[in-house]
């Protein structure tokens, strides 16, 4: 399985947010947003701020994708 942040990202389209913009409401520095882009796995805490800045559950901004 592998995570997957691309509910996230069409969150971001849909509410008109910038990378600048996930950037500083949630905290997370630059490089942990490139980590994310790459769909490299990130700590619950940093995903937990990424939730709480856009008033949503950690399922609204990731997954699980089985490729079977």
């Amino acid at each position: 399985m592998t995570l997957t942040y691309s509910r996230l990202w069409r969150l971001m389209e849909r509410r008109g947010y910038t990378r600048k913009d996930i950037i500083w409401l949630a905290g997370i520095s630059e490089s942990t947003y490139r980590k994310l882009l790459a769909g490299d796995a990130t700590r619950l805490d940093v995903l937990g701020r990424i939730c709480a800045a856009l008033k949503v559950d950690i399922g609204d901004v990731c997954s699980f994708q089985d490729y079977h």
